[in-house]
């Protein structure tokens, strides 16, 4: 996600109300509407990358949580 005003190549948390640059990146689908894929992705800080993985976990959802400059390679 991009936040408007954000200097470009910089990438805000998804989490909301935060607007520190994120760090990781956190892939994710909901096996009961989306094929295997279908992967969305979220972005995290260090501060939220766990509250917003396990929000995904809790509802059984596939994730994976890789650092954001390896998932850009």
């Amino acid at each position: 996600m991009l936040g408007l005003g954000a200097p470009p190549g910089l990438r805000e948390c998804s989490r909301a109300g935060c607007r520190s640059e994120a760090t990781y990146s956190i892939g994710w689908r909901n096996p009961r509407i989306h094929s295997e894929d279908r992967v969305k992705v979220w972005v995290a800080c260090g501060e939220h990358v766990g509250y917003l993985s396990e929000f995904l976990r809790a509802r059984d959802f596939p994730v994976t949580v890789t650092d954001l400059q390896a998932a850009q390679s």
